[in-house]
This record gives C-alpha cells, structure tokens and sequence, in this order.
C-alpha cells in the first residue's frame, strides 16, 4: 500500500521511524508549517519534516486541511494515511479522498481521554497504566472504530514526558502492524465501548500547583505537566516551576503547618500540602535554569514555615 504520513511534533517522529523499519512504503509527509522556535524566533521546520527531509519522503505542508493541501495528497494517490498528532482537523473531503481511510495513533485506551492531551490528564488523574490505540478517524473527536491496543506500566518516576516516548515506540509498532493488517485485508476495527473521557488540551492555569491537595495529588498533578507545559506554583509574585515532586507521610509534624509552607530539611525541599508532605527535587526560578532545589533554597536565603510560602 501507499502511505501518507500526518505528524508533527518530536512525538510523532518515532512512529513514523516504526513504518520505515517494518518496510511501508511511505510516499509523503503531511506536517505543519515552519514556526519560530527559541528566543530568536528562528523559522524552524517541524521535527517530522526534519526527519522526512532525512529520509527523502516528500513533505507537504498546511497548518490547516485547505484546497492545496487537498490536491497535494491527491496527487500522492495514498491507499491509506497514518495520523500521529498532525495538529489540524480533517474534513469529509479528506477522509473520503483516502481508499482505507486516516488510522490515528491516540495515546490512550479508547473511549478513554479523547482529546489533545491523553497522557498528560491520565498521569494528572493518577493512573497507574497508561495505553495507546489505532482508530479510523471519523468526523467525530476520537470516536472511531478501534483496530488495535496497547498498554505500559507508570514508572515510580515517569512524567507526561518520558510516557509519550515509551508510548510513540510501542505505539510506533502498533501503528505498523495495523496499516499491515489493513493491506492484508485481515484488519478488524470494533466500535468503541464505555463512557468516554475527555483530555482537552493544557493551558499555564491548567499547571499550577494547589497544595491544599493532598501530596498523592500534588504528585501525579506535576508528573502530568511535566515538562510541558511545566508545574509552577509562586512565591511572593514571582512564579517558579517545579520538578521531581514525591509524596512522603511527615507523621505529625504537618499538622500544624499550611498548605505550600516549605522547609529545608538536611538536603531536600519538604513542602506541605493539604495532607502529607512532598520532596521537591528541583526548582526553575523565572529566568534562570532547573536547578536542585536544596541548591535553590540555600541560595535564596531563609527557607522556613514562617518566611517561604508558595502560593
């Protein structure tokens, strides 16, 4: 079969390496348009038109599904087309132009987080195992029928970040043996089960720290912002993000202080929540670099319940 590829960010780079290795003869990229990256606003091409540049796939690009784009995918005459974070919302006109239709790799057991950010709002929610599923996109948001899935294990130290890679390498394989089963004819798609949940995509008000939570809650809230786009929390005006956050019981000795109370306690950071404490390992004032956090509050001078308060 001819494969069209649809990807953008770092997180799709992976899956369309998958296609390559398991031998699908990818016949172009479809990938948003060049943006200004870092602070000199430097006009960048997307990390999957990078890597499609590297392997000699032609590239087409449109930050929205317009006539252009139209009849460029049409001249590529795709049997199918594989969807992993394009970025943009595909119209009936797209979805009747391919034979075997858009097959979108989603970062979440369906009806499980429909939406733009699965892994970050499963972590947030605290889930223990996270998935990834290959669906027929349909005009509906993450409603398709699914053809395959999979699940991975939370590590005691896994954040939103190391989840979507280990998820864009399974996934990555998942995708590949869909589109294979597709072109065998063997490929079965079922409807979607349960009641969906909804990931919308995270804003900076989304990841701020509320320490009157509890540090379980606190924990897996900063795991799901981490690193995009970043738990902060402030400190007299000024915000400084946070990562590394690990609940532990202090026993009694929280009982008496208030939510977002820091101390330095030997080498760590302690701060307290609504119940439990937490260990920060490291902290990012504005401006400045992550930096460990005991580092941190030795340089920031007094750091105790009376003067440090995050807010």
């Amino acid at each position: 079969m001819r494969v069209l590829y649809a990807g953008t960010p770092d997180t799709a780079v992976e899956p369309l390496n998958a296609l390559i290795d398991a031998g699908l003869n990818v016949v172009g990229v479809l990938t948003r348009q060049d943006a200004p990256v870092g602070r000199k606003r430097l006009m960048t091409a997307s990390p999957v038109a990078e890597r499609a540049e590297e392997l000699g796939i032609p590239i087409i690009k449109g930050n929205r599904y317009d006539d252009a784009v139209h009849a460029a995918v049409a001249d590529l005459a795709p049997d199918v087309a594989a969807v992993v974070a394009y970025g943009a919302i595909l119209p009936r006109r797209a979805l009747e132009l391919v034979p075997h239709g858009w097959i979108n790799l989603h970062f979440s057991t369906l009806p499980g987080w429909r939406g733009a950010a699965p892994v970050q709002r499963a972590l947030m929610a605290g889930e223990k195992e996270l998935g990834a599923s290959t669906f027929l996109i349909e005009e509906g948001l993450d409603t398709g029928p699914v053809y395959g899935t999979l699940v991975e294990p939370v590590g005691e130290d896994d954040t939103a970040g190391t989840m979507l890679a280990a998820l864009a390498t399974s996934g990555g394989r998942l995708l590949a043996e869909t589109l294979r089963s597709i072109g065998s004819g063997t490929a079965v798609a079922t409807s979607q089960i349960g009641e969906p949940s909804f990931a919308p995509k995270l804003n900076i008000s989304d990841a701020r720290i509320d320490w009157t939570g509890n540090a379980s809650d606190v924990e897996a809230h900063v795991r799901g912002t981490t690193p995009e786009p970043g738990a902060w929390t402030e400190l007299k005006g000024q915000r400084l993000k946070m990562e590394g956050l690990h609940a532990f019981d202090p026993g009694d000795m929280a009982s008496s202080r208030v939510p977002g109370a820091a101390r330095l306690e030997e080498k760590n950071v302690v701060v307290t929540c609504g119940q439990d404490e937490v260990v920060v390992d490291r902290i990012q004032p504005a401006g400045k670099k992550m930096m460990n956090a005991a580092d941190w509050a030795r340089g920031a001078g007094k750091i105790d319940q009376e003067t440090v308060i995050f807010e």
